[in-house]
Protein backbone atom coordinates (compact mmCIF):
# COMPACT_ATOMS: atom_id res chain seq x y z
CA UNK A 1 0.00 0.00 0.00
CA UNK A 2 1.08 3.44 -1.02
CA UNK A 3 1.46 6.75 1.06
CA UNK A 4 -0.95 9.39 -0.44
CA UNK A 5 -0.77 13.06 -0.42
CA UNK A 6 -4.35 12.06 0.74
CA UNK A 7 -3.52 10.52 3.52
CA UNK A 8 -1.44 13.21 4.83
CA UNK A 9 -3.94 15.91 4.26
CA UNK A 10 -6.79 14.53 6.03
CA UNK A 11 -4.13 13.56 8.78
CA UNK A 12 -2.89 17.22 9.29
CA UNK A 13 -6.79 18.17 9.62
CA UNK A 14 -6.86 15.61 12.56
CA UNK A 15 -4.25 17.24 14.43
CA UNK A 16 -5.19 20.85 13.82
CA UNK A 17 -9.47 19.46 14.45
CA UNK A 18 -8.25 17.37 17.33
CA UNK A 19 -11.26 15.17 16.28
CA UNK A 20 -12.16 12.91 13.66
CA UNK A 21 -15.19 14.39 13.71
CA UNK A 22 -14.45 17.86 12.75
CA UNK A 23 -11.61 16.77 10.59
CA UNK A 24 -14.48 15.29 8.36
CA UNK A 25 -16.50 17.76 8.42
CA UNK A 26 -13.28 20.42 7.26
CA UNK A 27 -12.56 18.04 4.69
CA UNK A 28 -15.95 17.23 3.23
CA UNK A 29 -15.85 13.43 4.43
CA UNK A 30 -17.47 11.17 6.03
CA UNK A 31 -16.04 10.45 9.39
CA UNK A 32 -15.65 6.43 8.81
CA UNK A 33 -14.21 7.86 5.42
CA UNK A 34 -11.62 9.70 7.10
CA UNK A 35 -10.92 7.25 9.91
CA UNK A 36 -9.98 4.30 7.37
CA UNK A 37 -7.39 7.04 5.32
CA UNK A 38 -5.58 7.72 9.21
CA UNK A 39 -5.98 3.50 9.54
CA UNK A 40 -4.14 3.66 6.26
CA UNK A 41 -1.51 5.65 6.82
CA UNK A 42 -0.75 4.18 9.97
CA UNK A 43 -0.69 0.66 8.09
CA UNK A 44 1.48 1.81 5.29
CA UNK A 45 4.28 3.58 7.98
CA UNK A 46 3.85 0.97 10.36
CA UNK A 47 3.55 3.65 13.23
CA UNK A 48 1.06 4.54 15.59
CA UNK A 49 0.25 8.29 15.06
CA UNK A 50 -3.02 8.91 17.23
CA UNK A 51 -4.45 7.51 20.37
CA UNK A 52 -7.99 7.62 20.07
CA UNK A 53 -9.38 9.19 23.17
CA UNK A 54 -13.41 9.38 24.88
CA UNK A 55 -13.22 13.22 23.36
CA UNK A 56 -10.61 13.77 21.03
CA UNK A 57 -6.79 12.83 19.96
CA UNK A 58 -3.28 12.81 21.25
CA UNK A 59 -0.64 12.48 18.98
CA UNK A 60 1.65 9.93 19.49
CA UNK A 61 5.96 10.38 19.51
CA UNK A 62 6.46 9.28 15.81
CA UNK A 63 2.74 11.25 15.08
CA UNK A 64 4.46 14.63 15.78
CA UNK A 65 7.60 13.51 14.12
CA UNK A 66 5.02 12.50 10.97
CA UNK A 67 2.89 15.63 11.34
CA UNK A 68 5.91 18.13 10.49
CA UNK A 69 7.07 16.05 7.96
CA UNK A 70 3.11 16.21 6.56
CA UNK A 71 2.88 19.70 6.40
CA UNK A 72 6.21 20.44 4.62
CA UNK A 73 5.32 17.55 1.64
CA UNK A 74 1.55 19.07 1.82
CA UNK A 75 2.91 22.92 1.37
CA UNK A 76 5.91 21.94 -0.89
CA UNK A 77 3.05 19.71 -2.99
CA UNK A 78 0.57 22.89 -3.47
CA UNK A 79 3.54 25.42 -3.78
CA UNK A 80 4.83 23.06 -6.62
CA UNK A 81 0.95 23.28 -7.94
CA UNK A 82 0.96 26.97 -7.70
CA UNK A 83 3.94 27.54 -9.50
CA UNK A 84 2.74 25.31 -12.57
CA UNK A 85 -0.67 27.40 -12.77
CA UNK A 86 1.15 30.93 -12.33
CA UNK A 87 2.77 33.27 -14.62
CA UNK A 88 3.68 36.22 -12.78
CA UNK A 89 0.06 37.01 -11.59
CA UNK A 90 -1.61 35.73 -14.21
CA UNK A 91 -3.27 32.92 -12.35
CA UNK A 92 -4.67 32.35 -9.28
CA UNK A 93 -3.56 34.37 -6.29
CA UNK A 94 -4.40 33.65 -2.45
CA UNK A 95 -3.85 36.57 -0.30
CA UNK A 96 -4.39 36.75 3.43
CA UNK A 97 -4.93 39.98 5.08
CA UNK A 98 -5.40 41.02 8.84
CA UNK A 99 -8.76 42.32 9.65
CA UNK A 100 -7.17 45.90 10.93
CA UNK A 101 -5.79 46.51 7.16
CA UNK A 102 -8.24 44.54 4.69
CA UNK A 103 -11.52 46.89 5.04
CA UNK A 104 -9.07 49.96 4.96
CA UNK A 105 -6.57 48.77 2.36
CA UNK A 106 -8.47 46.22 -0.10
CA UNK A 107 -10.95 48.98 -1.66
CA UNK A 108 -8.01 50.66 -3.10
CA UNK A 109 -5.77 47.88 -4.52
CA UNK A 110 -8.45 45.67 -5.73
CA UNK A 111 -8.69 46.63 -9.36
CA UNK A 112 -5.35 46.78 -9.77
CA UNK A 113 -4.74 43.31 -8.23
CA UNK A 114 -7.62 41.76 -10.53
CA UNK A 115 -5.88 43.66 -13.69
CA UNK A 116 -2.58 41.38 -12.64
CA UNK A 117 -4.38 38.46 -11.08
CA UNK A 118 -6.23 36.52 -13.35
CA UNK A 119 -8.11 34.88 -9.97
CA UNK A 120 -8.04 36.28 -6.82
CA UNK A 121 -8.83 35.19 -3.65
CA UNK A 122 -8.63 37.27 -0.01
CA UNK A 123 -9.16 35.64 2.73
CA UNK A 124 -9.45 37.89 5.82
CA UNK A 125 -8.41 36.44 9.41
CA UNK A 126 -6.13 37.05 12.46
CA UNK A 127 -2.46 36.31 12.31
CA UNK A 128 -1.93 33.13 13.52
CA UNK A 129 -4.54 31.86 11.61
CA UNK A 130 -3.15 33.37 8.31
CA UNK A 131 0.42 32.19 8.88
CA UNK A 132 -0.62 28.56 9.60
CA UNK A 133 -2.51 28.64 5.88
CA UNK A 134 0.66 30.59 4.71
CA UNK A 135 2.74 27.91 5.84
CA UNK A 136 0.31 25.16 4.71
CA UNK A 137 0.38 26.31 1.36
CA UNK A 138 -3.10 27.60 1.33
CA UNK A 139 -2.16 30.68 0.94
CA UNK A 140 0.51 32.35 -1.66
CA UNK A 141 1.42 35.77 0.98
CA UNK A 142 -0.05 37.58 3.68
CA UNK A 143 0.06 41.00 4.49
CA UNK A 144 0.42 41.54 8.73
CA UNK A 145 1.73 43.61 10.90
CA UNK A 146 5.16 42.27 11.21
CA UNK A 147 7.79 41.40 11.94
CA UNK A 148 7.19 38.07 11.72
CA UNK A 149 10.10 36.27 11.00
CA UNK A 150 10.77 32.32 10.48
CA UNK A 151 13.15 30.15 8.89
CA UNK A 152 10.93 28.99 6.12
CA UNK A 153 9.28 32.83 5.42
CA UNK A 154 10.54 36.27 4.00
CA UNK A 155 9.29 39.20 4.99
CA UNK A 156 9.11 42.40 3.10
CA UNK A 157 8.63 45.76 4.70
CA UNK A 158 5.70 47.75 2.95
CA UNK A 159 4.57 50.71 4.91
CA UNK A 160 4.42 52.34 8.31
CA UNK A 161 1.12 52.76 10.01
CA UNK A 162 1.19 55.51 13.02
CA UNK A 163 -1.00 55.22 15.53
CA UNK A 164 -3.75 57.91 16.78
CA UNK A 165 -5.35 58.50 20.16
CA UNK A 166 -9.20 58.20 18.92
CA UNK A 167 -12.08 59.33 21.34
CA UNK A 168 -15.02 61.73 22.23
CA UNK A 169 -13.74 65.53 22.02
CA UNK A 170 -15.19 65.97 25.60
CA UNK A 171 -12.62 63.21 26.75
CA UNK A 172 -9.87 64.27 24.56
CA UNK A 173 -10.08 68.11 25.58
CA UNK A 174 -7.91 67.25 28.58
CA UNK A 175 -5.16 66.12 26.46
CA UNK A 176 -5.32 68.27 23.86
CA UNK A 177 -3.32 70.96 25.74
CA UNK A 178 -0.64 68.90 25.78
CA UNK A 179 -0.76 66.67 22.75
CA UNK A 180 2.83 67.87 22.13
CA UNK A 181 4.28 66.00 24.62
CA UNK A 182 1.48 63.56 24.43
CA UNK A 183 3.02 59.96 24.69
CA UNK A 184 1.18 56.67 25.25
CA UNK A 185 2.91 55.69 28.34
CA UNK A 186 1.28 58.55 30.14
CA UNK A 187 -2.59 57.44 29.21
CA UNK A 188 -4.58 55.69 31.97
CA UNK A 189 -5.29 52.37 31.26
CA UNK A 190 -8.68 52.56 32.57
CA UNK A 191 -9.35 54.49 30.00
CA UNK A 192 -8.55 52.42 27.07
CA UNK A 193 -11.17 50.50 24.95
CA UNK A 194 -8.97 47.13 23.15
CA UNK A 195 -10.09 44.30 20.07
CA UNK A 196 -10.69 41.02 21.54
CA UNK A 197 -7.71 39.00 22.20
CA UNK A 198 -6.10 37.25 19.69
CA UNK A 199 -6.05 40.70 17.46
CA UNK A 200 -2.43 42.27 16.65
CA UNK A 201 -3.19 45.88 17.07
CA UNK A 202 -4.85 45.52 20.63
CA UNK A 203 -1.45 43.38 21.46
CA UNK A 204 0.55 46.65 20.02
CA UNK A 205 -1.17 49.10 21.70
CA UNK A 206 -0.69 47.32 25.07
CA UNK A 207 3.33 47.08 23.83
CA UNK A 208 3.29 50.57 22.87
CA UNK A 209 1.99 51.64 26.55
CA UNK A 210 4.20 49.29 28.38
CA UNK A 211 0.96 47.51 29.87
CA UNK A 212 -0.59 44.13 29.99
CA UNK A 213 -4.30 43.28 29.30
CA UNK A 214 -5.18 43.04 32.75
CA UNK A 215 -4.09 46.21 33.74
CA UNK A 216 -7.02 47.99 30.90
CA UNK A 217 -10.76 47.96 32.50
CA UNK A 218 -12.23 49.07 30.06
CA UNK A 219 -11.37 45.86 27.68
CA UNK A 220 -14.95 45.15 26.13
CA UNK A 221 -13.57 42.37 24.02
CA UNK A 222 -14.66 44.38 20.52
CA UNK A 223 -14.31 41.98 17.16
CA UNK A 224 -13.78 45.08 15.30
CA UNK A 225 -12.33 47.90 14.79
CA UNK A 226 -15.44 49.67 13.29
CA UNK A 227 -16.68 48.59 16.76
CA UNK A 228 -14.06 50.17 18.81
CA UNK A 229 -14.83 53.59 16.80
CA UNK A 230 -17.95 53.95 17.21
CA UNK A 231 -18.06 53.09 21.19
CA UNK A 232 -15.31 55.65 21.77
CA UNK A 233 -17.24 58.53 19.41
CA UNK A 234 -20.03 57.87 22.53
CA UNK A 235 -17.50 58.92 25.06
CA UNK A 236 -16.65 55.19 26.29
CA UNK A 237 -12.99 55.22 26.80
CA UNK A 238 -10.24 55.83 23.90
CA UNK A 239 -8.98 53.52 21.56
CA UNK A 240 -5.76 53.19 19.44
CA UNK A 241 -6.70 54.15 15.88
CA UNK A 242 -4.02 53.22 12.87
CA UNK A 243 -3.87 56.25 10.49
CA UNK A 244 -4.67 54.07 7.36
CA UNK A 245 -8.31 53.94 9.29
CA UNK A 246 -8.76 57.18 10.20
CA UNK A 247 -10.48 58.18 6.59
CA UNK A 248 -12.88 55.36 6.80
CA UNK A 249 -13.91 55.37 10.86
CA UNK A 250 -14.25 59.30 10.99
CA UNK A 251 -16.51 58.88 8.24
CA UNK A 252 -18.78 56.68 10.26
CA UNK A 253 -18.14 58.41 13.16
CA UNK A 254 -18.28 61.99 12.55
CA UNK A 255 -18.43 62.80 16.13
CA UNK A 256 -14.70 61.06 16.90
CA UNK A 257 -11.60 63.01 17.41
CA UNK A 258 -8.25 62.00 17.40
CA UNK A 259 -4.78 63.44 18.57
CA UNK A 260 -1.41 62.62 17.49
CA UNK A 261 1.29 61.62 19.75
CA UNK A 262 4.57 63.22 19.78
CA UNK A 263 7.65 62.59 18.00
CA UNK A 264 8.85 59.63 18.08
CA UNK A 265 4.62 58.77 16.78
CA UNK A 266 4.19 54.92 18.16
CA UNK A 267 3.69 52.72 14.57
CA UNK A 268 3.41 49.36 13.32
CA UNK A 269 4.96 48.04 10.46
CA UNK A 270 2.76 46.47 7.55
CA UNK A 271 4.69 43.30 5.88
CA UNK A 272 3.75 41.59 2.83
CA UNK A 273 5.24 37.17 4.18
CA UNK A 274 5.69 34.46 1.94
CA UNK A 275 6.92 31.43 2.09
CA UNK A 276 11.12 30.95 1.04
CA UNK A 277 10.20 28.12 -0.97
CA UNK A 278 7.60 30.29 -2.84
CA UNK A 279 9.37 31.00 -6.95
CA UNK A 280 9.26 34.60 -7.40
CA UNK A 281 9.29 35.09 -11.06
CA UNK A 282 8.54 38.84 -10.12
CA UNK A 283 4.24 38.62 -8.84
CA UNK A 284 5.81 39.32 -5.51
CA UNK A 285 7.34 42.69 -6.36
CA UNK A 286 4.28 43.22 -8.55
CA UNK A 287 2.20 43.02 -5.25
CA UNK A 288 3.73 44.66 -2.73
CA UNK A 289 3.90 47.55 -5.15
CA UNK A 290 0.47 47.87 -5.69
CA UNK A 291 -0.58 47.46 -1.65
CA UNK A 292 2.28 50.59 -1.31
CA UNK A 293 0.78 52.60 -3.90
CA UNK A 294 -2.94 51.65 -2.23
CA UNK A 295 -1.89 53.01 1.48
CA UNK A 296 -0.13 56.12 -0.15
CA UNK A 297 -3.72 56.68 -1.29
CA UNK A 298 -4.90 56.34 2.50
CA UNK A 299 -2.44 58.34 4.29
CA UNK A 300 -2.98 62.09 2.70
CA UNK A 301 -2.69 63.03 6.52
CA UNK A 302 0.93 62.29 7.16
CA UNK A 303 1.38 66.32 7.95
CA UNK A 304 -1.98 66.49 9.31
CA UNK A 305 -2.68 68.75 12.52
CA UNK A 306 -2.60 67.30 16.27
CA UNK A 307 -6.28 67.22 16.10
CA UNK A 308 -8.97 67.27 14.20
Amino acid sequence: MNLTLKQLTYFIALVEEAGFGRAADRMHVTQPALSMQIKELETTLGLTLVERLPRGIRLTRAGREVLERARRIVAETRELEATARRQGLSGRLNLGMIPTVAPYLLPRVLMSLREIAGDLRVREAQTDTLLVALDAGQLDAVVIAGPSAGADRVVLPLFQDRFLLAGAAARLEGLKQASEGLRPVTLDPDHLLLLDEGHCLADQALEVCGMDRRQTRLDLGASSLSTLCGLVAQGFGMTFLPEIALESEAAAAPSMRVLRFAEPEPAREIVLVHRVATRDDGWITQLADVIREGAGQLRPMREAPAQR
